[in-house]
């Protein structure tokens, strides 16, 4: 049998550029490569776990544009359930505009679009999903009510949560006290 996953949280298209060393404020460069790619910390946990060969839900918001559609297509190449995904008309879809210089150094900017305005009522839709899961996997890059709810259903139900606390930002007990695996980075765990 499968192991059960849903995931709540962001999408985006990440654009990057690759350059000898990062900008100086106010600066253009000549970069050498560009790729664009797939990413949000949710949708990276989604693939990776379908890779793995869980039976992935993902609950999310993109755009309903160029980048949205190809998230979509991509999700299901990939094998998981988009019923969840909402396409959003009145949103772009997510981006990070991402620079990585020669050494592996990175500056990196998000412009969340639709992934703000993933709801609690989105999680609701999903929450039979949710409470049938075996793990629920979260991250911060959506609206932080949005993520208790999910902890709340997950917590009604039995459902073991790991959150990655990131993007960093302080966390009241009452949310932490739900999630049974917590996967920060060192600045995240400061932050916490």
């Amino acid at each position: 049998m499968r192991p059960k996953v849903a995931v709540v949280g962001s999408s985006n298209t990440d654009l990057v550029a690759f350059v000898e060393r990062l900008p100086e404020q106010g600066e253009t460069l000549i970069g050498h490569r560009f790729l664009q790619t797939p990413g949000g910390k949710g949708a990276n946990q989604a693939v990776a776990a379908a890779r793995l060969g869980a039976e992935v839900t993902f609950i999310a918001r993109v755009g309903s544009d160029a980048f949205g559609r190809a998230a979509c297509e991509n999700f299901r190449r990939e094998g998981i359930l988009t019923d969840y995904i909402v396409q959003d008309s009145e949103a772009p879809s997510g981006v990070a505009l991402i620079f990585v210089g020669a050494r592996g150094e990175n500056m990196i900017v998000v412009v969340p679009g639709a992934n703000a305005r993933l709801s609690p009522a989105d999680v609701e839709r999903a929450e039979e999903a949710l409470r049938s899961a075996h793990v629920l996997l979260l991250q911060l890059e959506t609206p932080l009510e949005t993520v208790a709810r999910a902890l709340e259903i997950a917590a009604e139900s039995g459902v073991t949560v790991l959150l990655n606390p990131a993007p960093a930002c302080h966390l009241p007990p009452s949310l932490l006290s739900k999630v049974d695996w917590l996967t920060p980075n060192e600045t995240e765990a400061s932050a916490l």
